[in-house]
């Protein structure tokens, strides 16, 4: 089974991670721009972190036969910067254009405060402007009340719903997702937020569609491989495997590619991987042999 993981951090991962990602079948990914777990303290940083989601990011993935998108934004958490906040939206508009980039995202909220949702409404104003979907993350705490006020909004806004993905859902805020047009994603952690046994339960329950799920694999505590691992344990518990495709392939495609952003042909026959070829120089490898398959 071939995979598309939509929300995963490869900023955070080494080359080592793209590799076992490759053999366990994963063939698209999506990185949302996001909280790099410090307080950046000039919108300069950003502007280098945006470059390297559609460039290096984008490169280092294609070595290892993976088609790398992004969105981008800024994050929820430094929505609450005065420092960096007004310049990283006046910022945004030069990147949304980008190759690669597929939606404006993560938005949404974080201490659920009057500034996260000042940003959350430009976000969705410029999201209109350039014909893209809009990934919003839900709150770690108040999770239920987050969600609730991020459809809210969405209404409020007149955004169109079959543009928005509410993620980390849990068992709470599913059925207020599925109850609008809006699509539900699923970050499924060693720990926290979602796991396999607990995934798989709401798939029974709701079945497969507007349904995504991802790793969303950071610099904390997580896992690069957990899209396979729970296609796996889907799959063992006796979900259809058209149901499992639909959720690890297809809806991610059908969500994202909304605008045309998503080429057919991008994510057709497995690309050749050349890893003699240089990014400004740079190659992932260090010694080792050059892979050409």
């Amino acid at each position: 089974m071939t995979f598309f993981d939509p929300h995963i951090h490869m900023t955070s991962r080494t080359t080592d991670d793209y590799e076992s990602m490759a053999a366990a079948g994963i063939r698209a990914i999506i990185e949302p721009a996001f909280w790099l777990g410090q307080p950046r303290n000039h919108v300069g940083t950003f502007e280098d972190y945006f470059t390297a989601l559609i460039g290096w990011e984008r490169f280092r993935a294609s070595q290892f036969g993976i088609v790398h998108y992004c969105t981008l934004a800024l994050n929820p958490k430094e929505a609450n910067n005065p420092r960096v906040a007004d310049d990283v939206m006046a910022l945004l508009p030069k990147y949304l254009e980008k190759d690669g980039v597929v939606a404006i995202g993560e938005i949404g909220f974080d201490d659920q405060t009057p500034a996260e949702e000042k940003y959350f409404a430009q976000h969705l104003e410029l999201a209109k402007r350039f014909d893209l979907p809009v990934l919003i993350h839900t709150p770690h705490r108040d999770k239920k009340r987050g969600t609730e006020r991020s459809l809210a909004l969405v209404r409020e806004q007149r955004f169109p719903e079959e543009l928005v993905l509410i993620d980390h859902n849990t068992e709470e805020t599913l059925p207020l997702v599925l109850d609008t047009g809006c699509w539900a994603g699923h970050s499924i952690y060693p720990n926290t937020k979602m796991d396999e046994v607990r995934m798989a339960a709401l798939v029974q329950k709701y079945g497969a569609e507007r349904i995504l799920i991802n790793s969303a694999a950071d610099w904390g505590m997580s896992d690069p491989l957990k899209v396979p691992k729970t296609a796996a344990h889907m799959r063992s518990v006796g979900i259809a495997e058209e149901a499992i495709a639909r959720i690890v392939w297809a809806n991610p495609i059908a969500f994202f590619g909304q605008t045309g952003r998503i080429a057919k042909e991008d994510l057709g026959e497995h690309p050749l991987v050349d890893q003699s070829k240089l990014w400004e120089g740079n190659s992932v490898l260090r010694g080792q042999t050059p892979r050409r398959a």
